[in-house]
């Protein structure tokens, strides 16, 4: 199963849900703090971000991406039985999105327009290129949910072929063990078998 370009981009965007959060925070008005707390509705108040709109909004989109990926992922139902031959864990292909985080830091904020803009067109590139190369799906929050990938070698219950592929796992898997898989743009979905199965 190959992504659509559209979940592509929901997978992509809830990945960068940290570096939302880090604008977020960048946009933070401190100098309001010292004005006092005031409910919203009073007049002159304001949220304590400068540029709110498109800091709320970036941490928003991202955060309901990254919720429709964990909800994507725990409904997928795979149907392919598999035995491991070999299983190695590979944590550190999934901190691949970490360049990103250094640019967010080079003074990049929603109030200096061209640098934003700057900083946009960088992460199409970066989905871009990930999305071509099937890697999309490599998102390093999973990690926090329990997600691991590993590096697979595999053959299927009813075929012997040995054959070797990248897989996302919810917890460990090991050599020895059988389980049923789903092929998700080029990763496979590994899943422990089911007593229907």
């Amino acid at each position: 199963m190959q992504f659509r370009i559209l979940t592509a981009v929901v997978v992509f965007l809830g990945s960068y849900l940290p570096l939302s959060v880090i604008l977020l925070a960048q946009n933070f008005d401190f100098e309001a703090l010292h004005r006092g707390f005031c409910w919203p509705a009073h007049a002159g108040c304001t949220i304590p971000l400068r540029n709110s709109g498109f800091a709320l909004t970036a941490v928003t989109v991202c955060a309901a991406c990254f919720l429709v990926t964990l909800f994507v992922l725990a409904s997928v139902k795979p149907k392919h039985e598999i035995v491991l031959v070999e299983a190695k864990y590979i944590p550190t292909d999934l901190m691949n999105y970490t360049l990103p985080y250094v640019v967010s830091f080079m003074s990049i904020d929603y109030q200096d327009m061209s640098k934003f803009i700057g900083l946009v067109i960088f992460l199409a590139w970066m989905f871009w290129i990930t999305f071509k190369s099937g890697q999309v799906l490599l998102n390093p929050l999973l990690i926090v949910f329990g997600w691991r990938l590993y590096e697979l070698k595999y053959h299927f219950a009813s075929d012997k072929q040995e054959r070797i592929s990248r897989a996302l796992s919810k917890g460990s898997i090991d050599a020895g063990e059988t389980h049923q898989h789903t092929n998700v743009s080029d990763i496979l979905m590994i899943k422990p078998v089911t007593p229907e199965g």
